[in-house]
């Protein structure tokens, strides 16, 4: 996971997979790195290939936070297969998904 710090942004990329096995790890990292003056987290997800339940729980708990902070998140660049589980899961209705 590669974590840039670009003025109120936080931006997180180089994430191949997010699942059971590293979505908690993957969350507390995410979260240290958030500081008080980061108002928007930009997660790139052009290079994620898959993403399940527990890595879309990291995903909220980290919007979450965001939220309580008058931030928010942003999921950029899902690859197809990451776009459909967002879609089948509604999450698509939660979370703000940005194609450039």
């Amino acid at each position: 996971m590669n974590l840039e710090s670009n003025g109120k942004t936080l931006l997180i990329s180089g994430v191949s997979e997010l699942n059971a096995a590293n979505a908690g790890g993957f969350r507390d990292q995410a979260r240290a790195a958030i500081q008080p003056y980061h108002s928007r987290v930009d997660l790139d997800l052009s290079v994620t290939r898959f993403i399940d339940s527990s890595g879309l729980g990291a995903l909220i708990a980290l919007s979450k936070l965001m939220t309580s902070r008058q931030g928010h998140l942003r999921v950029m660049n899902p690859q197809a297969a990451v776009r459909q589980i967002f879609e089948i899961t509604r999450m698509n209705r939660v979370f703000e998904i940005i194609e450039k």
